[in-house]
């Protein structure tokens, strides 16, 4: 069986990451699985980049150029600019060998010039069976990868927030028509990663008739793992006598991630419990701006980690903490949950999307309330005080229920073999 990953880069994001570790499982597995990127930044084998010359690289940027030039006069405000993308540009990957050579054609996250509505209508040409793991919302809306509030998707997109010109028939409505037409014809399978994606997805106008199901991202747990805290601390240059707060986005700053609320959570400790705060230090990891709307240095100490692009050091920082904290405002099954479980590191967050799957509260964390900063403050305090051997254990033991790429591999080599007996 040969099964072929198609994803926008093999590193650099969400997506990207949890279908590395897609892949890796299911080739464990016995499964003859490759991965075929728009740009490849690692050494991994069975990962081809779809061209390599200097013109094709060109092509690229040049495909990624005009779909951001086509919706920046529609875009609201300059923040929202990489939450909306269109497919009105990119590469036929029909051509490849990797996909000719498939039996399953497996897709992920697509988007900024790689496959276009054409590219996808050549892919269902082919009548080979395709399987779309979703990453976020945007393969069932009309643009957005996260719909916040709006519901428009479940009957048909248009009045878009995340434009300035939101009218019935604006890009969004337009997009939403051009994946309807494109769906009918398409024998496809949706995968959500959280059972919470699944149930908009399978409420959607366009999934509704499609079959839907769930299938949680897998985590190798021999390299994320627990390990002494101590040492992790004196590798990492973290002082080993504070309570350590973690938290770490690919953006820092990016408003879905909902930094603001940890800032004003850690306001609340300081004044309502300052020999608490004196405790705690805060670690961050991933690519942040010098922004005093987001300064907490004046009544904690700040290590700034920057991007961290290597496994040991990140499986350091989640042994080094105390707690990690994931204030997200929308999330589907975060990359980051998942690891700080497999290291055994209890995890604080809003009640939002696929995380209440993950942690379960009180025991394996701490669930606050959406947007509400004194709840998430609550959370802290506890999972920092009470952060025992004991309870790290048993974070360990739900990530290796739940996160295992053994379970994670057969449910996608079942419905593989499923597919093909049709």
């Amino acid at each position: 069986m040969k099964v072929v990953h198609i994803n926008r880069a093999d590193t650099g994001g969400g997506a990207a990451v949890a279908v590395q570790r897609i892949h890796a499982a299911l080739r464990k597995e016995g499964v003859e699985s490759s991965m075929l990127v728009l740009s490849k930044y690692s050494d991994e084998p069975n990962v081809e980049q779809y061209s390599d010359t200097t013109f094709g690289q060109m092509l690229n940027f040049a495909n990624f150029v005009r779909e951001r030039l086509t919706i920046l006069p529609h875009e609201s405000h300059s923040s929202m600019r990489y939450n909306f993308s269109l497919a009105n540009t990119g590469v036929d990957v029909t051509t490849h060998h990797l996909v000719k050579e498939a039996d399953i054609i497996h897709l992920h996250w697509i988007n900024q010039g790689f496959i276009s509505f054409g590219g996808l209508k050549k892919l269902a040409s082919l009548g080979k069976p395709i399987v779309w793991t979703l990453h976020d919302m945007w393969p069932f809306t009309g643009g957005c990868h996260y719909a916040g509030t709006c519901l428009e998707f479940n009957e048909h997109c248009g009045f878009c927030p995340y434009l300035k010109d939101a009218s019935r028939q604006d890009i969004s409505a337009v997009e939403f028509k051009q994946k309807r037409e494109l769906y009918l014809g398409m024998n496809l399978t949706v995968v959500s990663c959280s059972q919470w994606l699944n149930s908009l997805a399978t409420c959607s106008a366009l999934f509704s008739k499609k079959r839907c199901l769930s299938i949680a991202n897998p985590i190798d747990l021999e390299v994320f793992k627990p390990m002494d805290r101590k040492e992790a601390r004196r590798r990492l240059g973290l002082p080993e006598d504070k309570k350590l707060l973690l938290f770490g986005a690919a953006k820092i700053t990016d408003l879905r991630k909902g930094f603001r609320y940890l800032v004003e959570a850690l306001r609340i400790i300081s004044d309502s419990f300052p020999s608490v705060a004196k405790q705690m230090e805060l670690v961050l990891f991933g690519l942040m701006k010098d922004d005093g709307l987001y300064d907490v240095s004046s009544n904690y100490k700040v290590h700034q980690m920057g991007f961290v692009s290597s496994t040991e050091q990140l499986v350091d920082l989640y042994n080094a903490a105390d707690s990690f904290v994931l204030p997200s405002l929308q999330d589907n099954l975060p990359n980051t949950v998942v690891e700080s479980m497999a290291c055994g590191t209890p995890v604080v967050g809003f009640r939002i999307g696929g995380v209440p799957e993950m942690v379960d509260h009180e025991r394996t964390g701490y669930l606050a309330e959406v947007k509400n900063s004194l709840s998430l403050a609550n959370g802290i305090y506890a999972t920092l005080l009470f952060n025992t051997p004991e309870k790290r254990r048993e974070v360990r033991s739900r990530a290796e229920k739940m996160f295992g790429e053994k379970q994670s591999a057969q449910q996608y080599k079942e419905l593989y073999e499923q597919l093909l007996k049709k």
